[in-house]
């Protein structure tokens, strides 16, 4: 029998964001869990009361739609939880696991399907792609601020 060599799987980050709705309506922990539960590794947490400036970086591709007012004037009208997850195909996997934009036409069991109901008030925010991402945790987080570390059951949850 030969040795099998350790596979190196490639681990992604993307930027997730937690609004005001889920932040007033107490979901923290609930959509936290959901991630964890999942596999995915938190790598960098901040709480933070978002700027006019910052969310209008943060929504430059909305700038010329007629929701943008309303969505710089709710982003910043209460803290969000802004966070940096790590895992293979994080990107694809938290899209997936947030649900589409509008709750209503979000599947059962997904964040958005099963905690929201509005557009305007979909509860979180996920990185679409990895540009996207990128971007966005340059934004909101500096590199000493994102961590490295490994999680005692990863050889479970990675198929090495």
């Amino acid at each position: 029998m030969g040795h099998k060599e350790k596979t190196v799987i490639p681990m992604e980050k993307t930027f997730i964001m937690l609004k005001p709705d889920a932040i007033k309506r107490r979901q923290i922990g609930k959509i936290i869990t959901r991630f964890e539960e999942k596999g995915l590794k938190i790598v960098a947490a901040k709480m933070l009361h978002i700027t006019r400036e910052l969310a209008t970086k943060h929504y430059q591709e909305h700038k010329n739609k007629p929701f943008f007012n309303n969505l710089i004037d709710y982003i910043t009208s209460s803290p969000v939880l802004a966070l940096v997850i790590e895992g293979e195909n994080s990107i694809k996997i938290t899209r997936k696991m947030v649900g589409a934009t509008n709750p209503q036409e979000a599947d059962p069991g997904t964040i958005r399907g099963d905690l929201a109901l509005h557009t305007g008030r979909n509860i979180i925010h996920a990185s679409d792609s990895p540009k996207s991402a990128e971007r966005e945790i340059k934004l909101f987080f500096t590199k000493d601020e994102i961590h490295e570390y490994t999680m005692p059951d990863e050889n479970i949850i990675y198929e090495y």
